[in-house]
């Protein structure tokens, strides 16, 4: 049993993408999800964010989340590591104990048109979020049950910001 918690000798790394085209501009579609208020709207497991949150954030600045995932709650401290508005955005996260718990970058570019042209007034949005397992038990839990809830959570949370920016009274 104590072999499950030992730290894995090799990099067991799980990378979930999702992408959605919605109808704003990537500048709209980078202040809305780069700014911590909004995350609890539109991603199933975000609970709440506490610190800087009414903005969206800049290079090395952190904010909390607390977060449920399955039956259990916890909270992440997560620190811009990439602010390039309007195309590209990512943070960190640290659980408690400095443990890293992944990353999340996103990408937003402007959608192509029928006729194969950038469109100004629509992005083509894309989520990643990787993380590595750091024992033998986590990836095993990872590949039983964690990696296809995290999958599905990441879907609907790009459906739920597709309709979220696209509603007539969108922020």
């Amino acid at each position: 049993m104590a072999l499950l918690l030992v730290p894995l000798p090799w990099a067991d790394r799980t990378s979930i993408h999702d992408e959605v085209v919605i109808a704003r501009t990537p500048a709209e579609v980078f202040d809305y999800i780069a700014t911590p208020q909004h995350w609890p709207a539109w991603y199933p497991a975000s609970g709440a964010v506490a610190g800087a949150t009414d903005h969206p954030l800049a290079l090395g600045e952190r904010v909390a989340e607390s977060f449920v995932a399955g039956e259990r709650s916890a909270v992440v401290i997560w620190t811009v590591t990439i602010n390039q508005r309007p195309r590209v955005w990512a943070i960190a996260g640290e659980v408690p104990g400095g443990r890293r718990a992944g990353t999340i970058t996103y990408k937003l570019t402007p959608a192509m048109t029928p006729s194969l042209t950038p469109s100004a007034e629509s992005t083509r949005f894309e989520r990643e979020f990787s993380y590595q397992s750091p024992t033998l038990l986590f990836a095993l839990l990872n590949r039983l049950m964690l990696r296809s809830r995290l999958q599905s959570e990441s879907a609907e949370a790009v459906r739920r910001l597709k309709a979220r920016l696209e509603a007539p009274q969108a922020p």
